[in-house]
C-alpha cells in the first residue's frame, strides 16, 4: 500500500498537464468536451485498484515499489521542483483526482484497452465492431496521463513490433524513408538514418569525432557536417535488463511511423493524434493551431555505454523521442525515463559506471556548415543527469519539448542556467499597438507564488503564473512601431530573460473585427454589421462579451485614446453583431464629441483572474470614423451641415501647422517608374494591386505607393496611379494622390502628438478627408480647399529616376555608369561606399566559391550575402540559404544580428530605426527582399533557384559620392575604377585579371576598420570572421570566352553555351565554368532585368504638370503628357468662361489661354462678373482722373488760399505754342484759336515804359540805321509759374518774379516738323528759292533794323517778334542764341522777346522765321474780343495799323467781362489781301496751304477726342463731384480740428512739482502705479494741471482734465476710465492692466505734468463735468 501511495504522489505532481486548452478549436478535436462526464471518483478508483489478473498483456506489478507508472525513479533530485500549489492549473478537483489515479502505460486497466496498452503492436485496420473508433472522455484523460508513448516488441509481420533488430554493434545505424516531408532547422527531409548512438541524422557524419563535440563543423565542406537530432548523442551499445525490471520488453532501439493521422480512424491512429495534439498544444506556447499529420516514435530502451566491461551492460539509460509534423511545423518531444550513465570510454568515461569524461551531446545541428543548437546547460555537462527531473512539459518531470522546423525554440523551462541575457520564448511574437494581446512566456521555471513583471519597451505590467513552464502577461498600450524590447523579471530580480516583441500599427495589424459593408464609413447608416472569429477570444462559446467604443484625439502633447461608450454588454460569443446607430442619437458625450475616429473593442465581460491579474484577450478593429455615432451630436452643435463646419475648423487649424510638402519625395509620373524606385517608395497596403485592389480612398486607382520612411518632420508621400498607369492628381479628382502630414509608421518619439503610428496619420490626414470630401460633395468648397491647398498632389515635373547598379552570376557587375565587368574574388568586398558627413551608405557583398561540377572544383565565385547600412540605421543582411534549406525560405534576413521573418501579413513590412525592410506582398518564400533607407537609397536582393542578384538604387544626391566595386556615379565610365586611396586604375575590360588585380582586390574587407573602406558588417556565427571567407590563394579563371578556356574535347559545352546565351558573354562564361544551365539562364535574366531597369529609368516622362479642373466642371481626360488635348465642360446651369480647350505642348507646358483661365460660373455669377469687369474698366479710368482732379484742386486752389497765396485762375493759363502759331494764320483757323489767348497780349495794367518809336513800312529802314543788338539768349530752366505751354515762358509775370541769372549758351531750334519750304505750290510761279540757313548768325542779327520809337512803327508786324520761335527744352533745337544789346529781355528766366517797354515790337524779320507768316495782326488792344461771331462789321474798332490798308481789316472790342481783357485777331479775306512782292506772296501761299491741311486733321481728331471724353465725362463727372464734396468735407473737418487744437494749446495751468508724474519711461510694461510711501490728503478742490511745453494732444481745462486724442488715435471715449466725482476719481483699468482703485490716491498738490508720449485715453463722455484728481504715472 505504501508503494501505491508513492505512485499517487508522482501522479499528483503530473496533474498540471491536464489543464483545458482554452485556445483549442473544437473542429480539430475528435470528440467534444461537452460529452465529458464527470464520473465519480470512486468509480475510477475502483477500476484502478481492481486486480490485475487479466493476461491480455504482460504486466509486472511487483516492482512498483521501485518505479512509478512512468518508470521514473523517485531518488532523483525533485525537491523544490515539484509545485506544491496547483491552483494556477485550471482543473477542478475531480479531474485532478481522476488523473492522479490513472494507471501506468504497462499496467492493464481493463480488457477493452489491453491490445493497445500492452506489448503487441495493434493492427492499423482495427476498428471497434467495424465502426470508426471514437475515443471516450475517460480514455482521453487516461492516455494524457501517460509519460511514455507506446512502443511494442511484439506483433507486426515479423512479430517484433517496433523493435529494430538490424541495429546492433556491428551495424549502429539503418536508413528509414519517411514518404513525407519533415522540416528540420530550415531544411526539409523525407528520409532519416536511425543510429544506435542516441540520435537520428540526415547527412553523412564525419569519419571520426573529437570530444567535446562542436557543431557546426568549421572545416565543412572539407569535413562532413551532419544534420542530426540528438536526444543523447553518445556512443552506445544495447544493454541488458534484470529480471526484476518493471518493463521486460527487449532492450534496444524501437522505431514506428504513424502517418496520415488526420484521416486515420483506427484506435492507435486516433489516440496517437489526440495525445500528440494535446501534449504539444499544452506544452509549447504558440502551437494552439497545430494539428499533426505524421508522427515518428523512437525509443532507446536500456542502452549502455560503449567501451565498458560486461557488468556495465546493466548500467542503462532509457529515453524516447517523438517527432510530430504537419509538414510545415515540426515538434520534438524528449522523454528521459532514466539516465544512469553520461559518457562512454572514448570520451573519457570509466569502463564501469560511464561517469567522468565528456558527457553526451544534447541538441540539434542543421548541417552543411550552417548552424546548431546546444541544449544548455545539459549538453556535454555533468548536470545532464538532471534531465529526468527537469522540463516539466505537460506537468511531467523528464519531458522536454522543442519546436525544430525553422529555428530551435525551447518549449519548456530551464532552471539551471543564469546570465544577463537569457533567451526568452514567448508567443505570439507580435501584437497590436493598442494592447490587449495575451503573451505566453516560457523560459524560466516558475513557482506559483512568484511575482512576474513584464516590460514592453518602457511600459511595465504584472504577469501571472499558469504553471511551472508558463506565465502570461497582457500587452499594454505601447506607442511604438517595429521591434521593441521585451523583458521579464521574477520577484524583483533584474530583467535577465529578454526578447524582441514586434509592435504592429493599428492600421496594419492583423484584422480581427470585420465590417462586411461600407456602412461604418457613412454619415447616417441604418445599421452596422460586425463579425469576428469567436475562437480568437476563448474556446468557451458560452461566455459573454462586451463591445465598447473608443476614440482618439490630439489636443495636447500627449496622445489621448479614451473610452467613449458601451455599445453592448452581455453579447453572446456568436461571432457577429449588428449595431443600431439610432440607439445613440440622444447621447451627449460632451467630453468626447471632438473625437472623430476611433475603434471598436471586444473582450470578455468577466475576465479570468490569475493572482489578481485580469486575463482577457482583446480584439481591436481597424481605425474607423465615428460619424455614425456622433452625427446627431454634431448636428446639434453645428447644424445640418456639420461636416462643412468641422471641415472649416480643421482648415483653420491645419493652416497654423508647418508646411511639409516640400520635404517629401516627388511622385513618379508613371506606375512603371514608381515600381522601379525601390529606394523611396513601397506598396501602400490600402491600395495594392496584389493584396488589396479595392482602394477605398482612391477609387479608380489600380495601385498606390507611399514613401518607405517618414521625412525628417515625420511626414510622408503617397502616389496613386490609374488604369493608364499615370499619376492621379487631387487637382483632377478627390481620389487623387495626397501627401500625408503624419506617416503611418509614426516618428520617434512615438508617444507624442503627430508622431503616433497610424493614429496621428488618421487624425491629420484621413479624418479631414472624410469631413471635407467623403461626407460632402466633391466640388464643395471644403473639399476643393483640402485638395488644392492643404493636401494637394505634387506633380511629377521634378521627378528624377534613381541610378541603378547591380551584381549577379559569377559574379558580373554593372556599375551606375553602365560599365560591365567581371570579378571573381573570394571573400567580402565593398560594393558601394558613400562617406559624406550628411550622406553615408555602406553596401557590402560576400563572394563564395561556386559548387563543384562533374569535372571537379569550379574556379569561380558567386554572391551569397549582402549587408547594408546608412547613416545611423541598423545593418540589414540578406543571406542566401543553402539549397536544401530553401524549401520554405529562400533567403535569411538579419536585422541588427537577429533573424527576422516575413511569413505573416503584419510582418511583411518591418520598420527599424533609419531603415525599412519589406517583402513584396506577392512573395511568400522570402525570395525577394527590399531594403529602403531614409536617405532614399535602396537595396533589392532577388533569389532564383539558389542564385542571388543584388541591385542598388540611389537618388541623385548621391551623384559623385559613390566608391567601391559599383564605381563612381558621375555619368562617366572613365572614372569608375577608383581605388580607396583615390587613384584611378587602368583596367582592360577584356582581361578580367587587370580588374581583379589592379582594382577590385583593393576593396576587400576585414574585421577591423580600414580607411576609406570601412569594416565588415556581416553577422558572425560560430566564430566565422572575414578571414574565414577571404582567400588570397584562390585564383579564378580570367579568360572571358568558354571557347578559350574549355579544353578542345569539350566543344559541345561551347556550342551549348552559345545556344543558351547567344550574345551575353556573362551567360556564356557562367555556363562554361559551372555547366549549370539554371545559373547561366538566370545570369542572362538578371542582366536583362538591370538593363531594362536602366533603360526605363532613362526614359524621361515629359509632364506639363497640373491643370486644375474648374470648379463645377470636368475635364475630358486627366493626361498631362505632350500632345494631350483637354476639353472643359461645365455642369448643368453653369456657364464656361475662358478657354474651352488646353493643349500640352512638346516643351512640357500647357499652352497659354487665349481667353483667360477656365471657370464655370452660375448665371448670376457670370452676370456679376461681367458687370464688375465693366465697372472695373470704368473705375480704372475714373479713379485716377478723380484723384488727379482732387489733387489739382487741392494744390491749385485750397492750399494756396489757405496759405494766403494767389489761387489758380483759368485766365492765367498761358497759350501753347500751337495756339500761338495758329493765331497768326489764315482766317479759316480762327475757330481753332477762339479758346486760346494770344501769348502776345499784355495786361491793361502793364506799367512797362514806352519803347522808342520804330520805323514802319512807310518809312523803311535805311542802310544808315545802325543795328547794335545781338540775338537774345535762350531761357534756362523756368522758375515756378514762369512756364506756359511747352517751352514758353509766361510773359504776363511781373519783373519781380524774373530771374537775374545770366543766360547760358544752348543750341535750340524751333521749327514745324511738317513744313516743307521746297514743295511746289499750285498756280505759283516756278521760282527757285535760295537756300536759307536755319540758324541766325550774328551778321543776320546785326542787319536787322533796330526798333524805332515812332508811333507808326510801334505796332508794325515787321517789328513784331515771332512768338512761335520758342525753345522746346529737351528735344527741340532752335537758333543759336547770342547776348543782345537790344531793349528786349535777355534774362535767363523770361521770354527773350518779351518787350521791356510798352508798345515795343519785335526786331526779328519774318524772313528769318521758318514758321513766321506775314499775316496782318491787329495791334494789341485790351478790349479786343476773340469771339468768332464778332469778327466783322462791329463798330467801335480801333484804328488799323499803318502797315495794313484801313479798309481791309476790321477789329472790334467788346466790353470786358469780370475784369478780364481779351483781344481778337481779324484776318482779311484772301481775295482782299494786299499784294506784296513775290517773296512775300509765296510765303503766304505756303502757309495757307499747310493750314488748310492741318485744319482737317485737327477737326477729325477733335471729334474723336470729344466723343471719347463725352463718354468718360458722363460717368466721371458725378463721381468727381462726389469726390470733391467728400474732400471738401474732410478739409472742413480738418480746419475745425486745427482750430480746436490751437485753442487748446493757448490754455495752461501749473502743476505742483511735489506731486511727481512718471513720464518718459522706456518700459511700456510698467503699469500705472502710485507711490504709497506717504498718504496724500483729500483734495478740497479740483486739481488744475498746466502744460507749458505745448505738447500736441493735450489741452488744459480749468473745469477738469480732458485730452485731445493725439494723431494716430481715434477720437472716441476711452473705455478704460470713468470719473465719478470731483473728489473721488476711479478708473476702469484698460485692457491688459489690473483694475485697482487703490492705485490712484488723491492729492491736493498741484502737479507739473510733462509727457513725451501721450496716452490713448480721454475723459468718460458720460460724465463731462467730473473732475480728474490724483497722481498718475504715464509711460
Amino acid at each position: 500500500m505504501a508503494n501505491f501511495n508513492l505512485v499517487l504522489i508522482v501522479l499528483a505532481i503530473s496533474a498540471s498537464a491536464f489543464a483545458f486548452d482554452n485556445v483549442l478549436s473544437e473542429t480539430e478535436r475528435t470528440i467534444s468536451e461537452d460529452v465529458i462526464d464527470e464520473a465519480p471518483a470512486a468509480e475510477v478508483e475502483d477500476k484502478s485498484e481492481s486486480p490485475l489478473e487479466e493476461d491480455a498483456v504482460e504486466v509486472i506489478v511487483d516492482s512498483l515499489v521501485e518505479k512509478s507508472g512512468k518508470y521514473q525513479v523517485l531518488e532523483d533530485e525533485l525537491v523544490g521542483d515539484v509545485p506544491n500549489n496547483l491552483e494556477a492549473v485550471n482543473l477542478n478537483d475531480i479531474q485532478i483526482e481522476r488523473q492522479m489515479q490513472i494507471p501506468s502505460t504497462t499496467s492493464q486497466t481493463n480488457t477493452e484497452y489491453a491490445h493497445i496498452d500492452g506489448r503487441v503492436l495493434p493492427s492499423t485496420s482495427y476498428q471497434n465492431n467495424g465502426q470508426p473508433y471514437v475515443i471516450t472522455p475517460q480514455r482521453l484523460q487516461q492516455i494524457r496521463g501517460n509519460f511514455m508513448y507506446w512502443f511494442y516488441d511484439q506483433g507486426g509481420n515479423e512479430n517484433i513490433g517496433d523493435y529494430q533488430r538490424d541495429i546492433h554493434t556491428s551495424t549502429p545505424q539503418i536508413h528509414k524513408n519517411f514518404n513525407f516531408q519533415l522540416p528540420f532547422f530550415g531544411f526539409r527531409f523525407n528520409y532519416t538514418r536511425l543510429s544506435m548512438n542516441g540520435y537520428i541524422y540526415f547527412s553523412d557524419p564525419p569519419d571520426h569525432y573529437t570530444y567535446p563535440l562542436s557543431f557546426p563543423i568549421k572545416d565543412w565542406p572539407t569535413v562532413h557536417d551532419p544534420s542530426f537530432i540528438g536526444i543523447f548523442f553518445s556512443k552506445c551499445r544495447i544493454g541488458s535488463q534484470r529480471p526484476e525490471d518493471p518493463d521486460q520488453r527487449r532492450p534496444g532501439v524501437y522505431f514506428r511511423m504513424d502517418r496520415d493521422l488526420q484521416t486515420r480512424t483506427d484506435q492507435l491512429g486516433v489516440e496517437m493524434r489526440e495525445r500528440v495534439t494535446w501534449d504539444i498544444r499544452q506544452g509549447v506556447i504558440g502551437s494552439e493551431s497545430f494539428f499533426p499529420k505524421h508522427t515518428i516514435t523512437i525509443t532507446w530502451k536500456n542502452m549502455s555505454f560503449a567501451g565498458g566491461i560486461d557488468n556495465s551492460l546493466f548500467v542503462t539509460n532509457t529515453f524516447q523521442m517523438i517527432l510530430a509534423t504537419d509538414e510545415v511545423f515540426t515538434y520534438a518531444i524528449f522523454n528521459y525515463l532514466e539516465i544512469n550513465w553520461s559518457s562512454h570510454t572514448e570520451a573519457g568515461g570509466d569502463t564501469t559506471t560511464g561517469e567522468g569524461g565528456v558527457p553526451a551531446y544534447i541538441g540539434f545541428n542543421a548541417g552543411n556548415g550552417t548552424r546548431s543548437y546546444d541544449y544548455k546547460p545539459y549538453s556535454q555537462a555533468s548536470v545532464l543527469r538532471d534531465l529526468t527531473g527537469r522540463g516539466w512539459a505537460n506537468g511531467f518531470p523528464g519531458r522536454h519539448i522543442f519546436r525544430i522546423d525553422e529555428n530551435i525554440l525551447m518549449g519548456t523551462c530551464n532552471k539551471d542556467i543564469d546570465g544577463a541575457n537569457l533567451p526568452l520564448m514567448f508567443a505570439p511574437e507580435s501584437g497590436n499597438m493598442l494592447g490587449g494581446t495575451v503573451v505566453n512566456i516560457t523560459g524560466p521555471c516558475f513557482n506559483p507564488d512568484d511575482r512576474i513583471t513584464c516590460r514592453f519597451d518602457t511600459e511595465s505590467v504584472s504577469g501571472a503564473v499558469v504553471d511551472v513552464n508558463r506565465a502570461i502577461c497582457i500587452q499594454p498600450r505601447i506607442y511604438h512601431n517595429g521591434y521593441a524590447r521585451f523583458e521579464i523579471s521574477i520577484n524583483n530580480e533584474p530583467f535577465k530573460w529578454k526578447g524582441k516583441f514586434f509592435v504592429e500599427t493599428p492600421a496594419t495589424a492583423h484584422e480581427k473585427i470585420f465590417f462586411p459593408d461600407n456602412a461604418v464609413h457613412e454619415r447616417y447608416p441604418p445599421e452596422i454589421r460586425i463579425t469576428w472569429n469567436r475562437y480568437n477570444l476563448t474556446s468557451n462559446l458560452n461566455v459573454q462579451l462586451k463591445i465598447s467604443l473608443w476614440g482618439y484625439k490630439e489636443v495636447t502633447i500627449r496622445p489621448q485614446l479614451e473610452y467613449i461608450d458601451m455599445i453592448e454588454a452581455g453579447v453572446a460569443n456568436t461571432g457577429e453583431y449588428v449595431i443600431n446607430p439610432q440607439n445613440f442619437r440622444n447621447r451627449d458625450n460632451i467630453m468626447h464629441n471632438d473625437m472623430q475616429f476611433g475603434f471598436l473593442q471586444i473582450n470578455l465581460t468577466t475576465p479570468e483572474v490569475f493572482k489578481g491579474v485580469s486575463i482577457s484577450p482583446i480584439l481591436w478593429s481597424r481605425p474607423i470614423p465615428l460619424g455614425w455615432y456622433f452625427a446627431p451630436q454634431w448636428e446639434r452643435m453645428y447644424g445640418q451641415r456639420w461636416s462643412n463646419s468641422m471641415c472649416n475648423d480643421w482648415l483653420r487649424t491645419d493652416r497654423f501647422l508647418k508646411n511639409f510638402a516640400s520635404q517629401v519625395w516627388v511622385c513618379p509620373c508613371t506606375l512603371e517608374h514608381a515600381l522601379l524606385d525601390k529606394g523611396r517608395f513601397l506598396p501602400d497596403p490600402s491600395c495594392d494591386k496584389d493584396t488589396n485592389p479595392t482602394c477605398r480612398y482612391h477609387w479608380g486607382a489600380i495601385h498606390c505607393v507611399r514613401s518607405a520612411s517618414p521625412s525628417p518632420e515625420g511626414s510622408g508621400q503617397q502616389c496613386c496611379y490609374d488604369k493608364n498607369n499615370f499619376l492621379m492628381l487631387s487637382y483632377d479628382q478627390m481620389w487623387g494622390s495626397r501627401p500625408h502630414r503624419s506617416h503611418d509608421f509614426g516618428f520617434t518619439p512615438y508617444n507624442e502628438a503627430n508622431k503616433v503610428p497610424s493614429l496621428s496619420h488618421w487624425f491629420h490626414d484621413m479624418i479631414p478627408f472624410y469631413q471635407c470630401c467623403m461626407w460632402q460633395e466633391e466640388q464643395a468648397v471644403g473639399c476643393e480647399t483640402f485638395r488644392f491647398e492643404r493636401r494637394p498632389s505634387q506633380d511629377c515635373v521634378a521627378y528624377q529616376s534613381p541610378g541603378v547598379a547591380g551584381i549577379f552570376g559569377d559574379p558580373h557587375i554593372v556599375t551606375f555608369d553602365d560599365l560591365q565587368y567581371t570579378f571573381n574574388g573570394k571573400g567580402e568586398y565593398v560594393l558601394v561606399r558613400v562617406d559624406h558627413p550628411q550622406l553615408k551608405l555602406d553596401v557590402q557583398g560576400r563572394f563564395e566559391q561556386v559548387p563543384r561540377n562533374i569535372y571537379g572544383d569550379v574556379n569561380a565565385t558567386h554572391i551569397t550575402s549582402v549587408v547594408s547600412a546608412s547613416n545611423n540605421s541598423v545593418p540589414i543582411e540578406v543571406r542566401l540559404r543553402p539549397q536544401h534549406s530553401q524549401w520554405r525560405y529562400r533567403l535569411d534576413v538579419f536585422a541588427d544580428g537577429k533573424r527576422i521573418f516575413f511569413d505573416r501579413p503584419a510582418l511583411r513590412v518591418q520598420y527599424f530605426p533609419g531603415v525599412t525592410v519589406y517583402q513584396p506582398m506577392y512573395i511568400l518564400n522570402q525570395s525577394e527582399i527590399v531594403i529602403m533607407f531614409s536617405s532614399g537609397a535602396g537595396v533589392e536582393v532577388v533569389e532564383n533557384k539558389g542564385y542571388m542578384s543584388a541591385r542598388v538604387y540611389l537618388p541623385w544626391n548621391y551623384m559623385n559620392q559613390t566608391r567601391g566595386l559599383f564605381g563612381n556615379w558621375s555619368l562617366d565610365v572613365n572614372d569608375d575604377f577608383v581605388r580607396p586611396d583615390g587613384t584611378l586604375a587602368t583596367v582592360d575590360l577584356n582581361n578580367f585579371q587587370t580588374a581583379h588585380r589592379d582594382f577590385a582586390q583593393f576593396w576587400r574587407l576585414s574585421d577591423r576598420e580600414q580607411k576609406n573602406i570601412g569594416v565588415a558588417m556581416f553577422t558572425r556565427e560560430y566564430g566565422r570572421t572575414a578571414a574565414y571567407y577571404n582567400d588570397d590563394q584562390f585564383i579564378p579563371n580570367f579568360i572571358k570566352e568558354p571557347a578559350n578556356f574549355l579544353p578542345a574535347n569539350r566543344s559541345q559545352d561551347v556550342t551549348r553555351a552559345t545556344e543558351i546565351c547567344q550574345e551575353s558573354y556573362q551567360c556564356r562564361y557562367d555556363y562554361g565554368m559551372t555547366l549549370n544551365r539554371d545559373m547561366a539562364e538566370f545570369t542572362k535574366n538578371y542582366l536583362a532585368s538591370i538593363t531594362n531597369i536602366k533603360e526605363t529609368n532613362a526614359r524621361r516622362v515629359i509632364s506639363c504638370g497640373i491643370l486644375e479642373t474648374p470648379r463645377f466642371g470636368r475635364k475630358s481626360n486627366f493626361f498631362f503628357t505632350p500632345g494631350t488635348r483637354v476639353n472643359f465642360e461645365c455642369n448643368q446651369n453653369f456657364i464656361l468662361t475662358g478657354d474651352k480647350r488646353r493643349v500640352c505642348e512638346a516643351d512640357g507646358r500647357w499652352n497659354l489661354p487665349d481667353y483667360g483661365y477656365t471657370e464655370c460660373l452660375r448665371n448670376q455669377e457670370y452676370s456679376q462678373q461681367t458687370l464688375f469687369l465693366t465697372w472695373g474698366i470704368i473705375v480704372a479710368i475714373i479713379v485716377p482722373l478723380a484723384l488727379i482732379i482732387c489733387l489739382c484742386w487741392f494744390w491749385c486752389y485750397h492750399k494756396p488760399k489757405t496759405e494766403g497765396k494767389e489761387v489758380f485762375r483759368f485766365e492765367n493759363i498761358p497759350r501753347s505754342k500751337s495756339a500761338s502759331r495758329l493765331s497768326l494764320r489764315s482766317p479759316s483757323m480762327g475757330n481753332i484759336t477762339d479758346t486760346m489767348k494770344s501769348s502776345t497780349l499784355r495786361s491793361q495794367y502793364s506799367d512797362k515804359p514806352k519803347a522808342p518809336i520804330t520805323p514802319t513800312e512807310e518809312t523803311p529802314i535805311t542802310a544808315t540805321s545802325a543795328v547794335t543788338r545781338s540775338a537774345p539768349a535762350p531761357p534756362n530752366e523756368p522758375q515756378d509759374g514762369e512756364t506756359s505751354g511747352i517751352g514758353y515762358t509766361d510773359s504776363n509775370k511781373s519783373d519781380s518774379n524774373k530771374s537775374d541769372k545770366p543766360s547760358s549758351l544752348k543750341k535750340r531750334r524751333g521749327y514745324d516738323k511738317t513744313y516743307r519750304t521746297h514743295e511746289p505750290l499750285p498756280n505759283a510761279p516756278q521760282v527757285e528759292f535760295p537756300e536759307k540757313p536755319w540758324d541766325l548768325s550774328e551778321e543776320d542779327l546785326l542787319s536787322i533794323t533796330s526798333p524805332s520809337d515812332s508811333e507808326s512803327n510801334r505796332d508794325s508786324t515787321l517789328t513784331r517778334p515771332a512768338k512761335d520761335i520758342e525753345f522746346l527744352k529737351p528735344r527741340q533745337t532752335g537758333r543759336r542764341l547770342l547776348p543782345s544789346e537790344s531793349g528786349y529781355s535777355t534774362k535767363e528766366s523770361e521770354d527773350p522777346y518779351a518787350p521791356k517797354y510798352d508798345g515795343q515790337v519785335s526786331p526779328v524779320s519774318s524772313h528769318y522765321s521758318p514758321t513766321y507768316s506775314e499775316i496782318y495782326s491787329p495791334p494789341i488792344s485790351p478790349t479786343s474780343d476773340i469771339s468768332p461771331r464778332n469778327t466783322y462789321n462791329n463798330p467801335g474798332l480801333p484804328e488799323p495799323p499803318k502797315s495794313a490798308p484801313a479798309n481791309e481789316i476790321k477789329t472790334f472790342t467788346l466790353p470786358p467781362q469780370r475784369g478780364k481783357s481779351v483781344e481778337t485777331l481779324i484776318d482779311p479775306p484772301a481775295s482782299e489781301m494786299p499784294i506784296f512782292s513775290s517773296k512775300s506772296t509765296m510765303l503766304h501761299t505756303i502757309s495757307e496751304t499747310r493750314l488748310n491741311t492741318f485744319t482737317g486733321n485737327q477737326e477729325y481728331s477733335q471729334r474723336t477726342l470729344g466723343a471719347t471724353w463725352g463718354i468718360i465725362s458722363a460717368v466721371m463727372v458725378p463721381i468727381a463731384v462726389i469726390m470733391i464734396c467728400i474732400g471738401w468735407r474732410i478739409l472742413l473737418r480738418r480746419k475745425q480740428e486745427e482750430k480746436e487744437e490751437a485753442n487748446y494749446l493757448t490754455k495752461g495751468r501749473q502743476i505742483d512739482p511735489d506731486d511727481s508724474v512718471k513720464i518718459n519711461s522706456d518700459d511700456d510694461s510698467i503699469p500705472y502705479k502710485k507711490d504709497v510711501t506717504e498718504d496724500s490728503p483729500e483734495p478740497t478742490e479740483p486739481v488744475q494741471i498746466g502744460f507749458t511745453y505745448g505738447q500736441q494732444g493735450y489741452r488744459q481745462d480749468p473745469q477738469g482734465y480732458s485730452q485731445e486724442v493725439p494723431q494716430g488715435y481715434p477720437q472716441e471715449p476711452a473705455q478704460g476710465y470713468a470719473q465719478n466725482s470731483p473728489q473721488d476719481y476711479s478708473q476702469e483699468a484698460p485692457q491688459g492692466y489690473p483694475q485697482d482703485s487703490q492705485r490712484y490716491p488723491q492729492s491736493t498738490q498741484p502737479q507739473l505734468y510733462s509727457a513725451n508720449r501721450p496716452q490713448p485715453f480721454v475723459q468718460n463722455p458720460q460724465q463731462p463735468g467730473s473732475q480728474w484728481s490724483g497722481e498718475t504715472e504715464i509711460n
